[in-house]
């Protein structure tokens, strides 16, 4: 960059999942019913956010989707979307997929026995997130506590019974809801 200071990834990273996932609107941007954009248009949104990123390009942001240990992003053509994570109001659609037969969620143990009674429910999400191993599950539930409890879906099961299932990458699932009667606890592995 010009006034010496390196683009720094992780950091478009996140201001990229705000404007994708949460608050699109702050951005000035329209996400269609896929959840896509112009890449255009979010990376003229993201140089006005910062100063120093008046140099950033859209080979920056396919740096920082090829960089990262997890898929949350994808580009097609000139169009740019997160893959999952959305609160945004109003569901994305998303197409249904057959899951592994096993996933797991990581989750507050004191939220444990209501969700082993009441199933596993988006809340502030449009789904259910789940994870495909469980070193995957134990670092998404350490962003709510300490020492997460892992619960193992017995997604093939669900599938089978006609839940929905959407891949929202290689190690993360979607699910609109997930009854009580497919969640184990504890997960083994």
């Amino acid at each position: 960059m010009s006034d010496g200071r390196k683009i720094d990834l992780v950091a478009i990273s996140r201001v990229t999942s705000h404007a994708l996932r949460h608050e699109p609107w702050l951005y000035e941007l329209e996400l269609d019913d896929e959840g896509w954009t112009p890449t255009e248009r979010l990376v003229e949104a993201l140089r006005l956010e910062r100063p120093y990123w008046h140099e950033l390009t859209v080979d920056h942001l396919r740096q920082m989707i090829e960089q990262s240990t997890k898929r949350r992003y994808e580009i097609s053509g000139d169009r740019i979307r997160a893959l999952y994570g959305h609160s945004i109001e109003g569901k994305l659609k998303k197409k249904h997929a057959v899951p592994p037969t096993i996933l797991f969620h990581g989750t507050n143990p004191s939220v444990a026995p209501m969700i082993l009674t009441e199933g596993l429910r988006p809340m502030s999400r449009q789904y259910v997130h789940l994870s495909t191993d469980t070193a995957m599950a134990r670092e998404v539930g350490r962003r709510k506590c300490r020492q997460p409890v892992i619960l193992q879906i017995n997604a093939g099961e669900a599938a089978e019974q006609g839940i929905c299932f959407y891949e929202g990458n290689e190690r993360v699932w979607l699910a609109d809801v997930i009854p009580s009667q497919f969640i184990v606890l504890p997960a083994i592995g």
